[in-house]
Parts: structure tokens; C-alpha cells; sequence
């Protein structure tokens, strides 16, 4: 993971220093980070693919069949990821934790998320203004705002999340 972000931030021509301060991380972290010396969370990895301008799959592992990432609150595996001619489109399996809420990074302009609940009850969506769906409910929102997950009550969420990140116009 760390030479995939190192790669792609060296095409960018951007330094360590400024990738670090763009995506609000630690330059000690991010250099961390791409020498395999830390494991990112959720939050940290989806600031730098934002600042990027690339899926977070751009950078999770090729050889893994069911690449995982952690946040605060969010465990998310990787199902598929897939392109057509105006976006790249991630599917995940989430899993939210109850108790504390995550709260993930802007991502880059236009990308919308979709969750479908499958258990529990989820408050989710840009931070100042979060939807909330029960079993079965869907919620879609604009993810280039700061936005949380949280799981209401005792139970964890279960659900399933696609992201959609629109291919830039040439």
C-alpha cells in the first residue's frame, strides 16, 4: 500500500510535506505510511486518496481476495471494485460498530455514497445534516463534505456500501 501512495503522490509531483499537509495527516505518519513502517486507518487513508484524486482501492492491496480497512467506528471489506466509461465504483461490506460514530474525510468532488442497512439502525450522511435508515432503509449522499457513521442503539450495523467516483471530463 505505502509504494502504491508513494507512486501515485510522485506522479502528482507532490512532496511528502505538502500531500501530508493537504490531507491533514502527520508527515511522520504519511512517511510512515509509505515505507510499511504504519498501518493507516480508514479515516487517514481516504484523506490521502481524496487529495489524490483516486478511489481508496487505487491504493489497497492487489493480492488480498478481501482487502479490510478499520476506522474509529467502520470496519469496511472491499467486495468489488469496477469501472465504466463515467466512474470507478467500490462496493463494500460495512460494519458499524456501536457506541462512538466515525467521522470520515471530504472526498474528492462529486463522489456519492450509497448504503444499504441490513441490520440495526445507522445514522449516516455529511456531518451537518446525517440521515438515518433501520433494516432494510437506504441512504445516498454527496461525499465530498466530511461525513459519519454511527450506529444507534446496542446493535452493529450491518450494511453494504458503494461509492461512486465520477472519472474526471478530459
Amino acid at each position: 500500500m505505502g509504494r502504491r501512495v508513494r507512486t501515485l503522490r510522485e506522479e502528482r509531483g507532490l512532496s511528502l510535506s505538502r500531500l501530508a499537509r493537504q490531507a491533514n495527516v502527520g508527515k511522520a505518519t504519511l512517511s510512515g505510511l509509505e515505507n510499511g513502517l504504519r498501518n493507516p486507518t480508514l479515516e487517514t487513508l481516504y484523506a490521502i486518496t481524496a487529495q489524490l484524486g483516486v478511489p481508496l482501492s487505487a491504493v489497497l492491496s492487489a493480492t488480498a481476495t478481501e482487502p479490510v480497512v478499520r476506522g474509529a467506528a467502520v470496519t469496511a471489506t472491499v467486495l468489488e471494485v469496477f469501472t465504466d466509461t463515467d466512474a470507478t465504483y467500490e462496493l463494500y461490506r460495512l460494519r458499524v460498530a456501536p457506541g462512538s460514530g466515525q467521522v470520515s474525510p471530504a472526498h474528492q468532488y462529486g463522489v456519492t455514497e450509497h448504503v444499504t442497512v441490513f441490520s440495526g439502525v445507522l445514522r449516516a450522511g455529511p456531518v451537518d445534516a446525517p440521515l438515518t435508515a433501520v433494516a432494510g432503509g437506504h441512504l445516498r449522499w454527496t461525499s465530498d463534505v466530511p461525513h459519519g457513521y454511527a450506529a444507534l442503539g446496542d446493535e452493529e450495523v450491518t450494511a453494504s456500501l458503494l461509492l461512486r467516483y465520477p472519472r474526471p471530463k478530459r
